[in-house]
Order: C-alpha cells, then sequence, then structure tokens
C-alpha cells in the first residue's frame, strides 16, 4: 500500500499523450474525520477529490480551484476546494434524515452540473459549468474536456471512504511529426489498456506498479510526484468577516436571543465562539476604520 499522498505526471516519449495519477490516504481521511458522513457519501466525495487533485495539476494559476457536484439527487453538494500548492478542503450536503446508505450511487447524484472554477488571486475568475448526467462525475469531466478544452481526456475514480485515487490520461496538442491515423492508433491503444484498470487495483497498487502492468511496452517518463495534504484555511479573523457581513442589527439579535454568536467551518467543523463583547469589538473596528 502507498504511504505518501501525492500526484505524479508521466509522459509517453513517443507520442503526444500525458498522464496523472493522484492517490491520498492520510490526508482524505483527515479531511472527512469531523463529518459523520455515510460511507457511500465519503466514497462520491473521494472521487471528487481525486478528480479535483487532478485538474489542478494539469493548471496553472495561483489562487484557488473550486470543483462542485450539484444536484437533484439524495446529495445536492459535493465539493473540493485546492491550491496550486496541492492542499484541498472538501464537504458534503444532504439531508440528514434520509438513509441514503443503501442507495446507489447514481441516484445520490442524479441529474445536475459539475462547477469548475478558478479564483485567481490577480485577474478574472473562470468558471465551467459541465452537465451532470446519471451520477458519472468521470463522464463528465471527459465532455467538458472535450467540448470546452477539444483535448481528449479519459478519467479513472476510485475511493472506498478511506483513501482514493485518481488516473487521467490526456492527448496533447500535436507537437511530435506524427501522422493522424498513427496519433489516434495511440490514442485508442492507450486508453483501452488503462479502462483494463479495475476499482480495486487503483486503491491498493501504486502508480509505478500500475503503469508496469499496463504499459510495460511503452516508453514512459515518469516524475517524481507532488506531495498533497489536506488543509482548512479558516481562521477567527474569517469568522469576523462573516459577522460582519451580516449587519450590526442581525448580529446584535443573535447577541441577544443566544448570548453569543456561534460559527462552524463547514469544511473542518471547528468552531468559533464571539462573546457580545468581541461581537461590538467587530463592529466598533469597522466604525472606526470608515471614519
Amino acid at each position: 500500500m502507498i504511504s505518501t499522498d501525492s500526484v505524479r505526471r508521466f509522459l509517453f516519449e513517443n507520442n503526444d499523450i500525458r498522464g496523472e495519477w493522484v492517490s491520498l490516504h492520510d490526508s482524505f481521511d483527515q479531511a472527512v474525520a469531523a463529518h459523520d458522513y455515510p460511507l457511500v457519501v465519503r466514497e462520491l466525495l473521494g472521487e471528487l477529490v481525486s478528480a479535483a487533485i487532478l485538474l489542478s495539476s494539469t493548471l496553472k494559476f495561483d489562487g484557488l480551484m473550486t470543483l462542485q457536484a450539484k444536484s437533484d439527487g439524495a446529495i445536492s453538494l459535493l465539493m473540493v476546494e485546492c491550491t496550486q500548492g496541492k492542499t484541498f478542503r472538501a464537504l458534503a450536503r444532504f439531508p440528514e434524515e434520509q438513509d441514503i446508505r443503501a442507495m446507489e450511487k447514481k441516484d445520490l447524484l442524479g441529474n445536475g452540473k459539475l462547477v469548475f472554477t478558478i479564483d485567481p488571486d490577480q485577474g478574472q475568475r473562470h468558471q465551467g459549468i459541465i452537465p451532470l448526467e446519471g451520477g458519472s462525475l468521470s463522464d463528465s469531466l471527459e465532455q467538458y474536456f472535450s467540448l470546452s478544452e477539444q483535448l481528449p481526456t479519459r478519467f479513472w475514480l476510485a475511493s472506498d471512504g478511506h483513501q482514493c485515487t485518481g488516473f487521467m490520461i490526456q492527448a496533447l496538442p500535436a507537437s511530435l511529426e506524427l501522422e493522424e491515423e498513427d496519433r489516434e492508433e495511440s490514442w485508442t491503444r492507450i486508453t483501452a489498456l488503462a479502462a483494463t484498470v479495475i476499482h480495486e487495483e487503483l486503491l491498493v497498487l501504486s502508480c509505478d506498479d500500475v503503469l508496469h502492468r499496463l504499459y510495460h511496452e511503452e516508453d514512459i517518463r515518469l516524475f517524481d510526484g507532488s506531495a498533497v495534504c489536506f488543509h482548512c484555511n479558516c481562521s477567527q479573523d474569517r469568522s469576523a468577516r462573516i459577522i460582519e457581513s451580516l449587519g450590526k442589527e442581525e448580529a446584535d439579535a443573535i447577541i441577544s436571543e443566544q448570548g453569543e454568536i456561534t460559527m462552524n467551518c463547514q469544511f473542518c467543523n471547528k468552531q468559533y465562539v464571539f462573546s457580545a463583547r468581541e461581537t461590538e469589538t467587530i463592529f466598533s473596528h469597522r466604525t472606526a476604520v470608515l471614519h
């Protein structure tokens, strides 16, 4: 079993094709530790986490990348935020009163959309919306790359609720002197071999082992891995800004009714408590800044 959480890139030397592999163990457990999610929810969230890390590894951005699955199924939202520094956090939303443990994955997500957003530290936000039909995250992502990026891409995602793995193969813009027929034959061969990998293999075998099993006759360059870790950037200051955005009247009403304002991070479930005096300080500071 793989002991480190990482993402790795590989190239097919004689073809315009690249791949990415991500395997997460401890970091995914940490991401869901604060929530009592049913196993099937953790499995789907693990698939989305794998997909988000793979996507972020193909992009160059300084800021935040978010991948959301919004649906009319039993799970209304799956969400992953990740950074260029290979940190991530994730959450799921579903009616707690509904027993979803025995439901099929396709019914858990149903129809909806995948929303892919990049919020750069500088520059304009970029957003892509992909139909989510039949509950298949990989099918929807492949459709996005085919239509929006015009780069044939295949995804294989696996999770057992405690760990997750993602495997991506992508055709690159032509750079080698290959005939179109040869290019298409290589793509068909490489993706057909990838399609033989099974869910259990993705979870128990290393990237090296899977690539050797599938492509021992191919010339592959495998790069060193980059560490991936769970990190939640919630803080007392961020929570204070949310209270400030509520407005003094609403904040005072909560204090009057409850004696304090309690906020829980929706990702890591950490609790932030603001007393009446601390809440008053938030708004007195704002008044001082305005004047």
